[in-house]
């Protein structure tokens, strides 16, 4: 059976995607990507100086990946709208993740200015991926504005706590038809793996990679939880009892004698 990660009409072979952000030197990006098999990673427009391009971060980002601009720094639709545009002028394609957040304690999403940014950049030609709180009627209102993907937070961003929202994601996963894709907090492999069994199609990280003390190592550590996930969602976990079950059977290895009473 065919299990195709398909975006906005794109097969996509790695289920794990990641930034480029937060490294200790940003030429370590181009081998973690090769580790990771990333075929999509995300870049911050003031990471691409257009006045030194011999200084941006896409001098590290290998030919053929598929480049996700985000508008970090958006505190409205208007603003995501606008840079989304920049990030189409500097060459960085039609695929944008909008992010849109003036909360500056716990960096969480507006889910309203987020829905309009959606709507106008999908009439623009924009492959949309919208970073959400998971909430079912957003996520709605997401897929008739025409995003590509929903990508609800699991936790809040760069906090590396792991799936603190579990229960609204699964509820995506349950009832949206298009790709949801767990984006922030994930900060272990055995979250992601956790994600990946629960049924999201894909997991979006960066801190848990870049700030790690080997970022390689850690991406392909990631790389086999979401691989072992996915494949374990496939195969259909077992189900949960709330009382002992025996994994052998519980008789059969002695007989009773039934004159004598005794053991054989």
């Amino acid at each position: 059976m065919s299990d195709e990660l398909i975006i906005a009409g794109r097969t996509i072979r790695s289920r794990l995607i990641t930034g480029s952000g937060k490294y200790r030197d940003d030429r370590l990006i181009r081998e973690v990507l090769e580790v990771a098999g990333c075929d999509i990673i995300t870049i911050a427009l003031r990471r691409i100086d257009l006045d030194r391009p011999e200084d941006s971060v896409l001098n590290h980002i290998p030919e053929g990946k598929i480049l996700l601009p985000n508008t970090s720094g958006a505190r409205d639709a208007g603003e995501a709208i606008r840079l989304a545009r920049l990030a189409r002028a500097a060459g960085c394609g039609d695929w944008i993740k909008i992010e849109v957040i003036n909360d500056q304690k716990y960096l969480l999403p507006d889910n309203q200015e987020t829905v309009l940014a959606t709507e106008a950049l999908v009439n623009d030609g924009f492959v949309v991926l919208p970073y959400m709180s998971p909430e079912l009627a957003t996520a709605r209102r997401l897929v008739d504005a025409g995003a590509a993907s929903v990508m609800p937070l699991g936790a809040p961003i760069g906090t590396n706590r792991g799936l603190r929202t579990l229960d609204l994601i699964e509820i995506l996963v349950e009832e949206i038809d298009i790709p949801v894709i767990v984006d922030a907090g994930i900060g272990k492999p055995s979250h992601a793996a956790q994600a990946m069994e629960m049924g999201v199609d894909a997991i979006l990280l960066n801190t848990a990679i870049a700030a790690s003390d080997d970022p390689v190592a850690m991406a392909q550590a990631f790389r086999l939880a979401i691989e072992a996930g996915r494949i374990a969602y496939c195969a259909g976990t077992a189900a949960q009892s709330t009382i002992a079950q025996p994994s052998s059977p519980m008789t059969g290895f002695l007989r009773d004698d039934d004159e004598t009473g005794e053991m054989e």
